[in-house]
């Protein structure tokens, strides 16, 4: 949808996005949007409030979700980006502990019956690979 990139004046959002102002202001009311501001006060939109404002109009045009069910789903989103930054930062904490271990050391780790192991390097890689290939 968008063909430019940079920063985005209310006025062009609106058109490219073909909702009113009004419907960018309510949003920002609502803590949907947080443009930034000029020393004018004006609002500007980065790309990545344009992404936002993409995922807003797909859940409510499409989706038929409501404004307070877009704050919850955002807020959800938010949190698995979070809670996934957080593993990423375990796994490579593990996978550098992992290799600071000697063979022996490796072998006396015991884990509980009927778990099934799994390498954590491999799960790094294959993670490192899907994101290389996205």
């Amino acid at each position: 949808m968008r063909k430019r990139k940079g920063l985005y004046t209310i006025g062009m959002v609106a058109r490219m996005y073909k909702i009113h102002p009004q419907t960018l202001r309510l949003y920002e009311r609502e803590g949907l949007l947080k443009p930034q501001r000029t020393a004018g006060n004006n609002r500007i939109y980065t790309e990545e409030d344009l992404e936002r404002l993409e995922f807003i109009l797909t859940l409510t045009r499409e989706l038929g979700v409501n404004l307070a069910g877009v704050e919850i789903i955002l807020r959800m989103k938010e949190q698995i980006e979070e809670l996934q930054k957080q593993i990423e930062q375990l796994l490579e904490f593990i996978e550098a502990n992992l290799q600071n271990l000697s063979q022996e050391e490796r072998s006396l780790m015991k884990f509980p019956k009927g778990v099934a192991v799994v390498k954590v390097t491999e799960i790094i890689k294959s993670k490192k690979e899907n994101k290389e290939s996205e």
